[in-house]
């Protein structure tokens, strides 16, 4: 999955976009925002297909080097963007930069998972961990952030534990890859909140991997002592697509940063779940992963609360757009 949405650059479109009339500057803005969400979250939703290619390179290795490349490529684009002297301010400004520590932690925890996930034959259990994770950042609103949560709210929140609960007497065991996915995300989600839009989407991936160069490469040790790196032994090919990890991580969050810039919340609030769908048609109809009627009814309990929490985001910002006009239409 993502090498992480940024919900730093999501606030930037808190305040909604509102549309002109068509073929207005406004609206052609709209097009060119959605073009960039679909883009970034179609290709998250692939990534399974494209870990896949990278066989026989295990998940230890493979989140290894995704972690220097991504380093790499986001070096070459600070070096083309010209932003070198503000990331370094960034990185020696103590509170942002151990921030970002945590952050990358919370990261490195989703990337391992995901892709052990992927590697395993479990991309539908992956992509469970992506559909509830909208349901777990309210959860964790609750217990971290001391939210009071609406009637329709604790009802999503209920179906949602409804669905791990029938999922994991079903499969004989708790889904831990869904709900470490879920929270490890939520959490980082959480974190990168804190530091707001002073963290753009490349410094901050930059500086998490930074942190994370020295785990990386310990990583790599172990595994070349142990079962013995691929990287380098199998062909060319093989080694350009897993230099081509650091390129896929980064890309997606360029273009989610630019749709975050472009779109209202609502809009990125629906267009995120192309990505678990992808992967769960992906996992069901590519890799004919099995889906006995167990799974079937947990997975609709969650898509029901994803229905439920989705409508209720829907009908809240149309309230809240509705409020606003209203005060300018009062004030005027």
């Amino acid at each position: 999955m993502p090498s992480a949405s940024d919900p730093a650059d999501i606030d930037v479109v808190a305040g909604g976009t509102v549309a002109s009339p068509a073929g207005g500057p406004q609206d052609r803005l709209n097009r060119s925002g959605l073009a960039s969400a679909v883009t970034a979250y179609v290709l998250w939703g692939t990534l399974p297909l494209y870990f896949l290619l990278l066989a026989p390179t295990g998940p230890f290795e493979l989140v290894a080097v995704r972690v220097i490349f991504s380093l790499i490529f986001c070096a070459l684009l600070l070096g083309v963007t010209r932003t070198w002297k503000p990331f370094a301010k960034l990185l020696v400004t103590p509170r942002i930069s151990l921030t970002m520590a945590l952050a990358g932690a919370l990261i490195f925890v989703n990337w391992q998972t995901y892709v052990y996930g992927v590697l395993s034959g479990q991309v539908v259990e992956a992509s469970l961990g992506y559909f509830i994770n909208p349901i777990v950042t309210v959860f964790l609103g609750v217990f971290v952030l001391r939210e009071r949560l609406r009637l329709i709210q604790w009802i999503s929140v209920g179906i949602s534990i409804l669905a791990v609960l029938v999922l994991a007497v079903g499969d004989s065991g708790v889904p831990w890859i869904a709900l470490t996915l879920a929270f490890s995300f939520g959490l980082y989600g959480y974190i990168k909140k804190r530091v707001g839009p002073r963290v753009d989407a490349i410094a901050g991936l930059t500086l998490e991997t930074t942190w994370l160069l020295p785990v990386a490469v310990v990583q790599l040790l172990v595994v070349g002592v142990s079962s013995g790196l691929t990287i380098g032994t199998v062909s060319p090919a093989h080694t350009a697509l897993l230099a081509g990890t650091g390129v896929i991580t980064a890309v997606p969050l360029l273009f989610f940063a630019a749709a975050a810039r472009r779109l209202p919340l609502v809009w990125m609030g629906f267009i995120q779940f192309f990505a678990p769908v992808i992967q769960f048609l992906v996992g069901v109809l590519v890799l004919h992963e099995e889906m006995p009627l167990e799974r079937w009814i947990g997975f609709g309990l969650v898509w029901i609360a994803l229905i439920v929490l989705t409508v209720d985001m829907a009908v809240g910002a149309r309230r809240s757009v509705l409020q606003r006009n209203k005060t300018s239409e009062t004030r005027l």
